[in-house]
């Protein structure tokens, strides 16, 4: 039983970093534009397909292909930016804000039904296999998630000195804090805007290919049950908190592989049930800001 639970912890942890991939890009999102990016499961479901078209036609490794699809993914974030989200205007614009972005989700899945079709799909490489593992404390450890989870390290670590330690990042930072005071000071919100959003996206490229490579196997409607997953992370960790992001979806992960030890069909309700307790006890999360500034 000891052995499991550690191989359980393990495994949650390790499983945590590649959601907090897929979640850093949505509580960015939202610390800056004050939106839930609900289109943001179908994209990163996009994120895996273009790793899957460079593996599978191009012959291009899953990683290396992240220096194609991570500039591409950044593109169509900026365009959605300035097609679906800048328009809005007024009092119901978060509200509006959330029909575009479902709308978006729509538009994306269709497109992908278009060209792939409804049938499954999955990466491969040879870090993909069962048999390329590692031996940790007596018990083997995949290869992609050791890869995963060194990357969503070194994703947290770029986004950190870019909030941080530019002057780009001051400017997200100030529009965060205060949408009006930061248009005061001459900052262009409205790009920083869109370059945010377009940051939030690029990363699901990574997280898209993380999850193509571990999930098994996924299809264009794959992103509906990633977006409730990513919504329970976000708001454990806090929105608008990219380090909380990381620590709730390791905690999230962690919990649903200690549960499937004894109630296997209860591991999934562990992403649901921590979210309603949040909401009862800690609206803002656990790294959450006390107020939503006003629109």
């Amino acid at each position: 039983m000891a052995r499991q639970i550690l191989e359980a912890i393990a495994d949650g942890i390790l499983g945590g970093g590649v959601y907090a991939l897929m979640a850093a890009g949505l509580t960015l999102i939202f610390g800056v534009l004050d939106i839930i990016n609900i289109a943001q499961g179908i994209l990163v479901v996009l994120g895996a397909y273009l790793s899957y078209v460079l593996s599978v036609h191009l012959h291009i490794d899953l990683f290396v292909g992240l220096l194609i699809t991570i500039p591409v993914m950044f593109a169509i974030g900026v365009a959605i930016q300035w097609l679906f989200i800048r328009p809005l205007r007024g009092s119901e614009r978060t509200s509006m804000t959330l029909l575009a972005c479902y709308a978006v989700a729509l538009i994306i899945e269709g497109i992908l039904y278009w060209i792939f079709g409804p049938n499954f799909v999955a990466l491969n490489a040879w870090y993909t296999q069962p048999n390329a593992s590692v031996k940790i404390f007596g018990f083997y450890v995949g290869d992609i998630y050791l890869f995963g989870f060194v990357l969503a390290l070194a994703a947290v670590a770029v986004l950190y000195w870019l909030l941080y330690r530019t002057t780009f990042g001051r400017a997200v930072r100030a529009t965060m804090q205060d949408l009006t005071a930061a248009r005061l000071v001459g900052i262009e919100v409205n790009r920083v805007a869109a370059i945010t959003f377009g940051i939030g996206v690029a990363i699901t490229a990574v997280g898209g290919m993380m999850y193509g490579a571990t999930t098994g196997a996924f299809s264009p409607n794959s992103g509906y049950d990633l977006i409730s997953r990513l919504l329970a992370i976000i708001i454990l960790g806090g929105l608008g908190s990219v380090g909380g992001a990381m620590a709730a979806a390791i905690f999230m992960t962690t919990a649903e592989a200690l549960v499937d030890i004894w109630q296997p069909n209860w591991a999934v309700a562990v992403f649901y049930l921590a979210l309603i307790l949040v909401l009862l006890f800690k609206p803002t999360g656990i790294f959450g800001r006390t107020a939503v500034r006003a629109q």
